[in-house]
């Protein structure tokens, strides 16, 4: 690939198809926690996609860093935060808003669904003395 006029264009930085979260989401081999994970190299973003077994679910946990949006892409379970048990189903977009806690319940049949937010920068390791 080539601009005309900057040159040869980096692969990482076109747009592409990355992946097919709907057969990955409900594929029978699986497994479960995140089955798929936003890799390229210079990006802003993290994106996972979780497949959660039936009647499994992510305990209560707190992001303290980062909003998160949930997108459900298969299965069926429950969303319970300070706000109360909300229903999940495909299609559904949820807001997590950093700070709060929450946790997800898989139905019958599980649950897979895309998380997508800013990327957490890298952890730094200081001296004593930068930390003081």
């Amino acid at each position: 690939m080539t601009d005309p006029h900057t040159g040869p264009l980096d692969p990482a930085s076109v747009p592409r198809v990355l992946c097919d979260i709907a057969s990955l989401a409900t594929a029978e081999s699986a497994p479960a926690g995140a089955v798929w994970r936003l890799a390229e190299s210079g990006r802003q973003l993290d994106a996972n996609l979780v497949r959660i077994p039936p009647e499994g679910r992510v305990d209560t946990h707190v992001e303290p860093e980062v909003d998160v949006l949930l997108v459900v892409v298969a299965g069926e379970g429950t969303l319970d935060s300070e706000a109360g048990p909300q229903s999940l189903a495909p299609g559904c977009l949820t807001w997590l808003p950093r700070g709060t806690a929450r946790s997800i319940s898989a139905g019958d049949d599980g649950l897979s669904y895309l998380t997508v937010h800013r990327r957490r920068p890298g952890m730094r390791i200081r001296s004593r003395r930068d930390s003081a």
